[in-house]
């Protein structure tokens, strides 16, 4: 009796192992047989104007980008982009992502940015118009990942502990 057991128990796992054979055989039939797939080509993503929109973030700045083609007009809360920020540092933040694609001048942008300081709300904006040339270009995106504008910078203040200044000065003191 316990024999036969043992020769099911061979037979099972040879049939296991014949139909796994089989079964990875027939897998990579069928990967010859399928044409490759190339990755999903993706879309512009445009409103009804024709425009690209898209949301930036820096410290506590948030700025909602309209991109869409022109003469490289900027608008930042209704002023020109030279009345707003008046720092030159300021207004080159905001056209890096211009100059890394080579699309200086092609680009017409409206944006409002709410919250933060003027460094701030220059880093959102400029976080906005990269994903907002995304949006409108997708086969952009690889260049401005590279240069890292389309990631976040997520540093922020840090916040004020008890017993101190600030978040990390001390209380001056005094030896005597």
């Amino acid at each position: 009796m316990a024999d036969k057991k043992d020769e099911t128990i061979t037979d099972l796992k040879e049939l296991g192992g014949a139909v796994a054979a089989e079964a990875k055989t027939e897998k990579k039939a069928e990967k010859a047989d399928a044409p490759a797939e190339a990755p999903a080509k993706r879309e512009p993503k445009l409103d009804a104007q024709g425009r690209a929109y898209a949301t930036g973030r820096r410290k506590d700045a948030v700025a909602r980008v309209w991109l869409k083609p022109g003469s490289g007009k900027v608008v930042v809360n209704g002023k020109d982009q030279g009345v707003y920020f008046s720092r030159h540092t300021h207004r080159l933040i905001l056209n890096q992502p211009f100059l890394i694609v080579n699309r200086v001048g092609q680009f017409d942008i409206m944006c409002t940015v709410k919250g933060g300081g003027l460094s701030g709300q220059a880093g959102a904006v400029r976080h906005g118009i990269s994903r907002a040339l995304e949006n409108f270009e997708p086969a952009l995106r690889p260049a401005l990942k590279k240069a890292g504008m389309m990631t976040r910078d997520d540093r922020i203040v840090e916040r004020k502990k008890v017993g101190k200044h600030k978040a990390r000065r001390t209380k001056q003191w005094a030896k005597r």
